[in-house]
């Protein structure tokens, strides 16, 4: 009994360490590493002098940078040739990210919504940090992270620095919230991705959930493009589906579509199930839980109305 004990207290201090809990008022929302980095942006320009990046910022940093270094921070030296490639873009966004730390209400509101629909959630620390134009959101260390530097679209943005995926994927500040609310989701569900079919459908019910629980999903523009073709891109996804090529669907550029077009389909699949479900909240436990996609997609009927 000694050992179950002390084997639980470990479990619990463990869990607290990695800043998981099931009070939505208890998760953290962390923004000093976004004053880092502007304390850093200041002190290394002209030259954008990683030295400077690596002391004033990844040294300095939260888990949140740390989690986030790995494979896009990647490094100080990484970080400098991407700022300094997109200095005025990056000036440009300094006061939209310092509003994130004035949006934690909506975020809080979020996480109270998914507790009431979904009992078992558990609510992660949140970590905004700036990266290097690659990745908007990720779940890693058992924290959410932000990456803030993607969310600074306004009317006076330069976009001369940005390439063409990047005038696609960059979305305003407003939209933290509701990023916030699907890698959240993210972090609930209990299966990964794999084939095209899998992978939408978990992209989907994130963006499907957010929407439930914070009232919008990021996507919309996608919802617009596909929504009037929608007979004919589930025909033209229903023949790849079950493999492992995401091109034109999912992280990738396609001329004459929209990014992610996957997000969409899986969303779509996502909505069919939950609307046909009698019980909503047995509903959503099934979206987080999925345990056969193909299954899904069947119990889901999506398919069925272009029968």
């Amino acid at each position: 009994m000694k050992s179950l004990n002390l084997l639980i207290i470990f479990l619990l201090v463990s869990a607290s360490g990695f800043g998981q809990n099931r009070d939505p008022l208890k998760a953290e929302i962390i923004t000093s590493d976004l004053d880092n980095f502007w304390v850093a942006f200041a002190a290394a320009k002209p030259e954008f002098n990683p030295e400077v990046f690596q002391r004033e910022y990844l040294d300095k940093g939260s888990r949140g940078v740390k989690g986030f270094t790995k494979g896009r921070i990647q490094s100080a030296e990484h970080l400098a040739r991407v700022v300094a490639k997109h200095a005025r873009y990056y000036g440009s966004i300094q006061s939209s990210t310092l509003r994130i730390s004035e949006m934690k209400e909506p975020m809080q509101e979020s996480f109270r919504k998914l507790k009431d629909l979904y009992p078992g959630a558990v609510f992660p620390t949140v970590y905004f940090v700036i990266g290097g134009l690659n990745s908007g959101g990720t779940t890693s260390g058992g924290g959410l992270i932000i990456g803030a530097e993607m969310y600074g679209l306004n009317p006076d943005t330069p976009q001369d620095e940005l390439n063409d995926w990047l005038k696609t994927v960059i979305k305003p500040v407003e939209d933290v919230p509701h990023i916030v609310a699907h890698e959240l989701i993210h972090f609930q569900q209990k299966y990964d991705g794999g084939s095209l079919l899998a992978a939408s459908i978990k992209e989907g019910a994130a963006d499907f959930m957010a929407e439930l629980i914070s009232g919008k999903h990021i996507n919309q523009h996608v919802h617009d493009f596909a929504n009037p073709r929608e007979k004919e891109l589930w025909v033209e996804f229903r023949e790849r589906m079950n493999k492992k090529d995401y091109t034109g669907w999912l992280y990738s550029t396609t001329e004459g579509r929209p990014n992610d077009l996957g997000y969409w389909m899986g969303y779509k699949i996502t909505k069919a199930y939950y609307d046909g479900m009698p019980d909503k909240q047995k509903a959503i436990y099934d979206i987080l839980n999925i345990k056969n996609f193909e299954t899904f997609l069947k119990l889901s009927r999506y398919g069925e109305k272009f029968d």
